[in-house]
């Protein structure tokens, strides 16, 4: 009975979700569109983009740098890349710090005859973001996929081991796309254990981090954008 009680909870929250993307699929109404913000001139601007692991992305405490969070929760990197110019291109930032792919991902438990094209498209859809970004002068921050924690009762249905050769695929991947630019932060590598599971001490739940574990990517995110403060100029 706890296990049926579980799984219609997370059918539901599935069908809710299917019907919410139905109704806005980029998500445009959940911050202004084209909205311009002036600039402080003293302040290189950081935008965080990208699905609920940017959205719950508490800003760095410094008062040197100005941080808008423009993540949104259960998008995939299609879905992120689409809204790219209705949500970032205005704000005008310095940095974009693009955090992307588990939605896609997952998906694989359900359609494992489509993996190699799942993970494919996940990797054109960060590209094709990094892109966008340095169209506007700004450097992407691309951050490697956080690991997936162990997985409760009712998403282990739902759920692969090839999720997580598929994360490890496209963290590969976005290795290749540092360059003058372009900065990847390999958050991946500061949040697993040895079982290439999400570490106990930063998991909110399978899917997100905690409080700590925030607190750690910020300690490393400052030091990248403090080496970028100083080495170029906006």
């Amino acid at each position: 009975m706890l296990l049926n009680f579980l799984l219609f909870n997370r059918a539901k929250l599935y069908y809710l979700e299917l019907n919410q993307t139905r109704l806005d699929p980029l998500g445009l109404s959940k911050y202004p569109v084209n909205i311009n913000i002036a600039n402080t001139p003293q302040q290189l601007r950081v935008v965080f983009f990208g699905d609920s692991r940017a959205a719950g992305w508490t800003s760095p405490q410094s008062s040197k740098y100005e941080f808008i969070n423009r993540g949104i929760s259960s998008q995939t990197s299609i879905q992120t890349s689409q809204r790219f110019s209705a949500h970032v291109r205005s704000l005008k930032p310095n940095l974009v710090v693009i955090q992307v792919g588990i939605n896609d991902l997952k998906t694989i438990a359900l359609f494992p005859d489509r993996q190699q094209q799942i993970v494919t498209n996940c990797q054109a859809n960060i590209k094709q973001i990094v892109a966008e970004s340095q169209k506007i002068g700004a450097v992407a921050i691309v951050t490697t996929i956080f690991p997936a924690g162990d997985v409760p009762l009712d998403r282990k249905p739902f759920w692969s081991d090839e999720i997580g050769r598929a994360v490890r695929d496209v963290n590969a991947y976005i290795a290749t796309l540092a360059n003058e630019k372009t900065i990847v932060f390999d958050a991946y590598a500061l949040l697993v254990d040895r079982q290439g599971l999400l570490l106990e001490k930063y998991k909110s739940n399978e899917l997100h981090l905690n409080d700590a574990g925030y607190v750690l990517l910020n300690r490393e995110l400052v030091k990248i954008i403090d080496k970028i403060d100083r080495q170029q100029t906006f």
